[in-house]
């Protein structure tokens, strides 16, 4: 069976993962469904529409190769919705309907060179992926949290997350989807379907679902997590060839050399709101009114800027993070303090591989000189699919 994950893309991933299971079970595309077990499983392509003509569509596969799809005579031409779990929900279109940019699967068989013919073409509009994806982030927003994982309980299910200085039970059932990160990569896309026995002590952890009525704990309807460290301290040389940095970090004093690549996400925080959450780290000195602007400093929307009490200084500075302006290397100078969230290839390793760095934090680390930040940098925003979230 192909993956999911190739059809649909980040934006709806996590919302129609199992519904579209349950769709192609129903629609017979895997080869173990098929009705004999002499049958040859149909030959599928997936991509983006780049073009329409006539009776046939060019696309662009995930592949990243171009196929031209002729639309045979009586092929079936069905239109799902974000989360439709079989084609009895499925609307019967034209080919006119399909447009550039929409996701479609064509089942049928190859032609001779790149050519293909489809007996079958399953489509999802670009509009309503983009609906989804607007509606995923504002639920992630709104009943969104994450932390550092403190303990996990296999037998109940329960996670222990550490949400600034608070702790939050994170409790899991059957119908719970998880997610994982590996490599370099916080894109939601790049997000494997993961278990409850991969999330490890120390891993960072994002949970969308139910809080209870006190805030103690949230009951899981999605978890996306990740084994990812944490350092900070001052930046003591910098490769712009190799596109490396060196810092000692301020919690292990040790030497530490950091791995810049394409996916690495620099960010400079701008002084005012650097010192608001310096006085947030040195134990609340800031109030809703002082956590507002701070996350004012950049643009977003009115849900996006309100810091708000009950929030942890975590949270709102992971958040206003992900609206800074990209910043390059060369941006970067020996001496400044840095905040880094980073992945290690293996355990023997001696280089980290960035994937967000924070500069102009000086305030913050200087809030808690001996052993550390006070906040912990999230790898994702709120969003979750950005990240994108993932």
């Amino acid at each position: 069976m192909f993956k999911i994950t190739q059809f649909f893309g980040a934006a709806v991933l996590g919302a129609v993962i199992s519904p579209m299971v349950a769709l192609f079970a129903c629609c017979g595309v895997s080869v173990a469904q098929t009705p004999t077990a002499s049958a040859p499983a149909a030959a599928r392509q997936i991509g983006t529409v780049k073009a329409v003509a006539g009776g046939s569509l060019t696309l662009t596969t995930d592949a990243g190769q171009e196929v031209v799809v002729s639309v045979a005579d009586g092929a079936r031409v069905l239109q799902l919705a974000p989360g439709s779990t079989d084609l009895k929900t499925a609307q019967t279109i034209g080919l006119a309907d399909i447009a550039v940019g929409d996701r479609v699967l064509v089942s049928g068989k190859a032609a001779d060179g790149a050519g293909f013919t489809a007996s079958r073409v399953i489509l999802m509009k670009s509009s309503d992926i983009a609906q989804k994806h607007e509606a995923e982030q504002g639920d992630w927003q709104k009943r969104g949290t994450g932390g550092i994982v403190n303990s996990v309980d296999a037998g109940s299910g329960a996670i222990t997350v550490s949400v600034g200085a608070k702790k939050l039970i994170v409790n899991t059932s059957s119908t719970t989807k998880f997610r994982r990160y590996a490599g370099d990569s916080v894109k939601f896309e790049d997000a494997k379907p993961g278990t409850l026995a991969q999330i490890q002590v120390g891993d960072q952890l994002r949970v969308r679902g139910a809080k209870s009525d006190d805030g103690s704990s949230i009951q899981a309807e999605e978890i996306v997590s990740g084994s990812f460290k944490n350092v900070a301290g001052l930046i003591s040389s910098i490769d712009a060839a190799k596109g490396t940095v060196t810092l000692k970090d301020l919690a292990t004093k040790k030497t530490v050399t950091v791995l810049i690549t394409d996916n690495s996400s620099l960010k400079a925080l701008p002084p005012q709101a650097a010192a608001r959450f310096a006085a947030r780290a040195k134990g609340g000195a800031s109030d809703a009114g002082e956590e507002s602007h701070a996350a004012s400093q950049t643009s977003g929307s009115p849900a996006e800027r309100t810091g708000g009490q009950g929030r942890s200084a975590g949270a709102d500075l992971s958040q206003l993070v992900s609206r800074l302006p990209n910043q390059t290397v060369a941006d970067l100078k020996t001496g400044d303090a840095v905040m880094i969230v980073a992945s290690q290839p293996d355990s023997t390793s001696s280089t980290i591989t960035c994937v967000t760095l924070l500069s102009g934090v000086e305030p913050i680390l200087a809030a808690t000189p001996s052993g550390g930040p006070a906040l912990t940098l999230s790898p994702w925003s709120l969003g979750g699919g950005d990240a994108g979230a993932q």
